[in-house]
């Protein structure tokens, strides 16, 4: 060891082993590092020396922590959005499921999601634009968490204007059914047959670093995605916030002329 390793702080020490068993593959995608009490008993040191060193792993992203069950080695192939196909509904039909719960279910994963609240609000200008409503115009407002492994991945916020949604349970109820939200916007006549998302990044907010467990530093993406009919009429807009350090868009699409 050199003069200028053996300054680094001991948590800085360990954190360097443990990441580099990572990078060169003896630690893979899931494995569990070791405890608090393991490292501390290893490295000659104190415990919380060695609660520092698994904290410095978390908040590089390289690993994260699972209540009651220890520090794990994070998935490092991101979870991709697949803008083509999620909203297929052949897809949908043959699974019975929506399209989140779909894609993560091909991608090796366990999906699972929580409708947190149905209530009516006054429609945010950017998505009373993208419905063709008026000012101050009433809308349905369904917040969505959404979970791979039990971990949170993203959270999605829809509006649906009152005029589509009428007294159906798109407007009153958590749980919509075999299908999900789109099986139920096909009973009221609003087939999805087209899409606009439109994607940003930016830092998260402090409810959103609480609420999808954020390591420092991590950015946000954003997509705005418009449904559309085959009327041409935009049915239902979703903000969705996903953790950019364990999400990806796939986008396959034809080149215009």
């Amino acid at each position: 060891m050199t003069d200028q390793e053996e300054r680094r702080p001991p948590s800085r020490r360990i954190a360097d082993e443990l990441r580099a068993a990572i990078v060169n593959g003896e630690l893979v995608d899931g494995d569990q590092l070791p405890s608090e009490r393991d490292l501390a008993s290893r490295y000659a040191t104190a415990r919380n020396t060695a609660r520092e060193a698994l904290s410095i792993l978390q908040a590089e992203g390289l690993a994260v922590a699972r209540h009651g069950k220890g520090v794990f080695v994070r998935r490092r192939r991101p979870l991709m959005r697949m803008g083509r196909n999620r909203y297929s509904r052949s897809a949908r039909n043959e699974t019975g499921l929506s399209p989140f719960r779909i894609e993560v279910e091909r991608q090796g994963r366990v999906p699972h999601t929580e409708c947190r609240s149905v209530t009516r609000t006054v429609a945010p200008a950017e998505v009373a634009e993208r419905l063709n409503l008026g000012h101050e115009a009433e809308v349905v407002r369904r917040e969505n968490w959404y979970f791979a492994d039990d971990e949170p991945v993203q959270v999605g916020v829809t509006y649906i204007p009152t005029a589509v949604v009428a007294d159906s349970p798109l407007a009153t109820e958590k749980k919509l059914g075999r299908g999900s939200i789109y099986a139920r916007f096909e009973d009221l006549g609003h087939a999805i047959t087209r899409i606009r998302e439109e994607v940003s990044a930016r830092m998260p907010t402090p409810e959103e670093v609480a609420g999808l467990v954020m390591p420092p530093g991590v950015p946000v993406i954003e997509v705005l995605h418009t449904s559309v009919d085959d009327k041409g009429q935009p049915f239902e807009v979703t903000r969705f916030v996903m953790r950019a350090d364990i999400n990806g868009l796939d986008y396959e699409m034809p080149v215009e002329d």
